[in-house]
């Protein structure tokens, strides 16, 4: 099992979100120049993610998006999910008929579901934990260009 771009970008981009600016508001531009994102697709994943009820949004100058909940309730499994569906690996639609093929159907389904707790467990509370850990700054330094 590999997870796609799409994935793996949207859960930078809430960590993002909820390490360096504690889930409040953070502009799109921001995250993808922070995390190496491409900004379009960055954009897509945001939609994606709104609609399944994950992040809000707020126009304006200090508008951005942010976290619809608190960190420590948004699972991984939720993210990926909502981006890619239904974590399987297999997806039951083998047609060859016969009781090897069943048992090694209900073996993959059987792993699908232990691979979905597990991504079920981890939260982004979790992964913020985890940077602290490895003294990673939550204070991001800005780069300014003047121009004469």
């Amino acid at each position: 099992m590999k997870l796609s771009n799409k994935g793996r970008y949207a859960v930078r981009a809430l960590f993002d979100i909820a390490y360096f600016n504690e889930g409040q508001p953070t502009q799109a531009k921001d995250i993808a120049e922070r995390q190496g994102i491409p900004p379009r697709f960055l954009e897509q994943i945001f939609q994606d993610l709104k609609r399944a009820g994950i992040v809000g949004s707020k126009r304006g100058p200090q508008g951005g998006y942010s976290l619809a909940g608190d960190a420590s309730s948004i699972r991984l499994g939720d993210v990926i999910r909502a981006l890619e569906g239904p974590l399987l690996l297999s997806d039951g639609t083998e047609k060859v008929e016969g009781a090897v093929v069943e048992v090694t159907e209900a073996v993959f389904r059987d792993l699908s579901r232990r691979v979905e707790a597990c991504f079920d467990a981890v939260t982004l509370a979790h992964i913020c934990a985890q940077a602290e850990r490895m003294g990673l700054s939550r204070v991001q330094t800005e780069s300014y260009s003047y121009v004469i």
